[in-house]
């Protein structure tokens, strides 16, 4: 009877099929780990006293080890992306959420074979307890390093090519629009548009929203130039554009450092911003209140993106199966329109 006893001891797969969560939910609740809702530890906490559920000391030794932190890793092999006032605000939103926990947050670049082989290893040896990625790129591979890993995982943004569960974005279809269609009110129709660089998703929604609103208001792009969305890039593509079409009256910039950018090859070329040509940029960082004219742009609630990745990770950690999120965005008019 003892032997048929120890044979019928129910499992912890039962204990989270009874309490109607995942296994993870239930191995958290019985570690008495943080992140998993009232509701969720109550059901599995009622799920053990029913089943008469007693876990094995060594199993719950090992999945008590934490590593106490998360990673967010930005695809790029410069260091000076984190002067750029998005990533700051993006982490400014992700300590927020994390001062009301025990974890740390790990701060990573990663797209050098060296870059990428720390990510690896760290996600291979567990030293982190779940990952936030952004700025990723077309088939980059760290998205199938941290598809893989087994680790909790939350997207800034949809990675092309890759259809990811967990992801915080924003309206960047919906903004480009308004940028353009704002463009268009002011009677403007030669409208070009500095977009991003081609392999990621939020330059090419923004290309979308910019496209969607010229044709229906029956205009067709005046000219399109790509940029990496750097100030320098901006300047690159401006003079471009002014080369192939200097009667320009319109540019819609994918990010307002782009757009600043764009302010000085037009100033060189005489025409006055916005008598002559009107820009809009797309953030609403900092720089757009100070750049001369301050630039009219498309606000997206950049640490709110960071807050919100952050609470999703922490509720895939905690077991639980969050829906994507989309933010919304709106135009903030200044003197460039």
């Amino acid at each position: 009877m003892a032997d048929e006893a120890t044979r019928r001891r129910p499992t912890l797969d039962e204990v989270a099929e009874r309490a109607g969560v995942s296994r993870t939910a239930a191995s958290r609740v019985l570690n008495n780990a943080p992140h998993v809702s009232r509701d969720k530890r109550d059901a599995v906490q009622r799920a053990i006293r029913e089943l008469g559920y007693v876990p094995n000391p060594t199993a719950r030794a090992l999945a008590t080890r934490q590593a106490g932190a998360v990673a967010l890793i930005v695809s790029g092999d410069d260091p000076a992306i984190f002067a750029d006032p998005f990533f700051g605000q993006v982490v400014a939103g992700a300590a927020t959420v994390l001062e009301e926990t025990d974890l740390h947050l790990m701060v990573c670049l990663a797209t050098s074979a060296r870059g990428q082989l720390r990510v690896q290893q760290l996600l291979r040896t567990r030293a982190v307890d779940g990952v936030m990625l952004m700025a990723l790129r077309e088939k980059d591979p760290l998205t199938r390093l941290a598809l893989d890993a087994g680790v909790p995982a939350v997207f800034g943004g949809r990675p092309l090519g890759e259809d990811v569960p967990s992801f915080v974005d924003v309206d960047n279809v919906g903004g480009a629009r308004a940028a353009t269609e704002h463009l268009i009110a002011l009677g403007r129709t030669r409208i070009a548009m500095i977009t991003g660089p081609p392999d990621t998703d939020v330059a090419r929604s923004r290309l979308r929203g910019y496209r969607e609103a010229l044709s229906l208001a029956g205009l067709t792009p005046y000219g399109e130039e790509a940029g990496d969305f750097t100030e320098r890039g901006g300047i690159t593509a401006m003079d471009s554009l002014l080369a192939r079409i200097p009667d320009v009256d319109a540019v819609f910039a994918a990010n307002d450092n782009m757009a600043v950018g764009a302010l000085r090859p037009l100033r060189r070329a005489g025409r006055v911003v916005p008598s002559d040509v009107a820009v809009v940029g797309f953030d609403d960082l900092p720089v757009a209140e100070v750049s001369d004219p301050p630039l009219t742009t498309i606000h997206q609630p950049i640490q709110a993106l960071g807050r919100e990745m952050t609470r999703m990770l922490l509720a895939l950690m905690g077991g639980e199966n969050p829906s994507p999120l989309i933010l919304p965005t709106r135009l903030v008019r200044r003197e460039s329109t």
